[in-house]
């Protein structure tokens, strides 16, 4: 009996052995490429960044960060009729009243702008500023090579109504903002963004627009159709002085305003992807996500035309 289990032990050793296999994964090199975030919108100036990419094994530093930023460039902005160089302006050298739109843009507080050498390209011409209707062609020049593309700002679809409302499962006095929207016929796409403006301190409560979990939506499923939507607060999901029960509720009271803007399908192509990847981040079983790009000569990033309409939301019942 001791004979066959141990023949039996050594024939399981053999076959498990036998199916043994080295895998060797052929990871692609670091290829460095010039990053171009640039957007315009209704009544606004063009603006664009032009960033490198960072090696995925370098390190994470602030410094890092800031000397990805790329200066030098030369970049058009054209809608077909009137075509401008835009101006390149850098955060420690700010034309006045600029301070709080450069650090919306940067992602850095207004009083930190002089301590970093952060360029954008905008400009004050107002002939170039967003107008609904028209098509942006965007040209960029940079260490010998060119980069293209072409958005617009297509006509705004304005929401029928915003509401708030008691969430049943949350505490008395905190639900989610509501929307009523009528589609209209033909493919749609929009971006919803907020912040709230109750007064804190002599200031408004958040000082820039922030997007929610998911902002993006498209009409595949509700195209020509009136429904109720919501969404959630997105400012709270870091605020250690809000308790987790109520995080992701606007609060009774709040004040809120709506950014809802129509975009076009290639920007939401991005923005739909970027958005899946964060919220994916870190997770070793979701699916690896490729972000569409719709800049060409060998950059990637997006050239994106957005048409906003503004509501206030009062959170009372």
């Amino acid at each position: 009996m001791e004979f066959r289990v141990l023949i039996t032990l050594c024939s399981l050793i053999l076959v498990l052995g036998s199916c043994t296999k080295e895998v060797k994964i052929d990871i692609p090199g670091y290829e460095e490429k010039i990053v171009i975030d640039g957007r315009i919108e209704t009544g606004m100036p063009p603006i664009v960044l032009i960033s490198k990419t960072q090696d995925i094994y370098s390190p994470t530093t602030l410094d890092a960060f800031l000397n990805s930023f790329q200066s030098g460039a030369t970049v058009t902005v054209s809608d077909g009729t009137t075509t401008v160089v835009l101006d390149q302006i850098c955060s420690d050298n700010l034309p006045p009243g600029t301070e709080a739109m450069a650090a919306a843009l940067f992602g850095i507080p207004e009083d930190e702008l002089d301590n970093y050498h952060l360029c954008a390209y905008s400009t004050f011409n107002t002939a170039i500023w967003g107008q609904v209707g028209k098509t942006y062609s965007l040209k960029v020049e940079l260490n010998g090579e060119v980069f293209t593309s072409v958005t617009q700002i297509v006509n705004p679809t304005p929401l029928d109504s915003v509401f708030w409302k008691q969430d049943p499962g949350a505490n008395p006095g905190y639900g989610y903002s509501w929307a009523t929207l009528t589609d209209p016929p033909g493919y749609d796409a929009y971006l919803w963004e907020v912040k709230r403006i109750n007064m804190v301190d002599g200031n408004t409560k958040d000082p820039a627009f922030k997007a929610t979990f998911s902002p993006v939506i498209d009409d595949e499923f509700f195209g020509g159709q009136t429904f109720d939507f919501y969404y959630e607060n997105p400012f709270t999901w870091d605020d250690e002085t809000v308790a987790d029960k109520d995080k992701g509720y606007y609060k009774a009271g709040d004040s809120v305003v709506i950014k809802f803007s129509k975009i076009d399908a290639a920007v939401y192509e991005f923005l739909e992807k970027k958005y899946m990847q964060l919220g994916t981040a870190g997770n070793p079983f979701a699916s690896p996500t490729v972000i569409p790009s719709n800049i060409q000569g060998g950059a990637i990033g997006l050239w994106a035309g957005y048409s906003p309409t503004f509501d206030t939301l009062y959170c009372v019942p």
